[in-house]
């Protein structure tokens, strides 16, 4: 009796063990979260938990805005700066753009693997940046606090005038703010482009 008590006690053992290594090794995916978005395959993604603790960025954006295609190359050097410090993902409010859709998008203006492309159907993560606009950007610190969201830079004056070159730079200053620990310059700055509002 005694023996056969030990060899259930030990198997508990291991199975609580196991249990306890695959809640470890699980993915960085909740289908609980308030803030998932959607991933492209198609499965809930948390970009606070995949980040890690690091600095969140988020760029709203839709493949057929204009401003938002404009910015591309700036947003890749931005990523390119910042990407050992902060996690950059493109989120995609439109409910009528499809995770195929996005890829190609990804894919022309050349985004890449240094972003994480998600789709924001039901506007969770707009709501949460109070994001407006695409282009708009919302930069989130290390304790997923809301920091800044707003414009990109200043390079458009409103949607059919843009400046030579930008002279502010507000993301960039905001996430270096951010992953110094230190308060952004600016909170919120109006961003000039597609109306979210316009997706409903």
């Amino acid at each position: 009796m005694g023996q056969r008590l030990s060899i259930i006690w030990s198997f508990s053992r291991l199975l609580f063990a196991a249990a306890v290594l695959c809640l470890v090794g699980a993915p960085l995916i909740s289908t609980n979260s308030a803030n998932s978005a959607i991933d492209l395959q198609g499965r809930p993604l948390d970009p606070f938990r995949a980040a890690r603790g690091k600095v969140v960025v988020l760029i709203f954006l839709r493949t057929d805005c204009p401003i938002s295609n404009r910015y591309a190359p700036v947003l890749q050097h931005i990523s390119a700066q910042y990407r050992g410090a902060a996690s950059f993902f493109l989120v995609y409010p439109s409910k009528r753009e499809t995770a195929d859709l996005i890829r190609k998008h990804d894919q022309q203006f050349g985004f890449g693997a240094r972003f994480t492309a998600l789709r924001d159907p039901q506007h969770i993560l707009v709501k949460q940046s109070q994001a407006q606009i695409t282009p708009e950007t919302a930069v989130f610190d290390a304790n997923q606090q809301l920091v800044y969201h707003g414009r990109i830079d200043n390079l458009y004056e409103d949607f059919s005038h843009s400046r030579g070159t930008a002279t502010t730079h507000e993301l960039a200053d905001a996430i270096e703010a951010a992953t110094a620990g230190k308060s952004a310059a600016a909170k919120s700055t109006p961003a000039v482009g597609c109306y979210i509002s316009d997706l409903e």
